[in-house]
């Protein structure tokens, strides 16, 4: 019969501390606005679930959806630039 414990220090020889890199903070922080601007879509979209859109809302989902795809935009742009590593 295998011991599965000695396999144990292989699997866990890495720790895992639960804190973001470096490198994965700066990609965060390189894409926060478009994070945002999908918070604010989600934001406008979540207001007109339980009843009609009026002109109102639905301006303001266009907008919404209009900053996703500029920060989508311009954050391919900077990528594309080789800006952000």
């Amino acid at each position: 019969m295998k011991f599965i414990a000695a396999l144990q220090a292989v699997v866990t020889a890495t720790p895992f501390d639960g804190e973001p890199s470096d490198a994965e903070l700066d990609a965060i922080e390189s894409e926060m606005p478009l994070i945002l601007a999908e918070v604010d879509l989600l934001d406008a979209q979540i207001m007109t679930i339980d009843r009609p859109a009026s002109e109102l809302d639905e301006r303001r989902i266009r907008r919404a959806r209009n900053r996703v795809m500029a920060a989508r935009r311009d954050l391919t742009n900077r990528l594309g630039s080789g800006e952000v590593a």
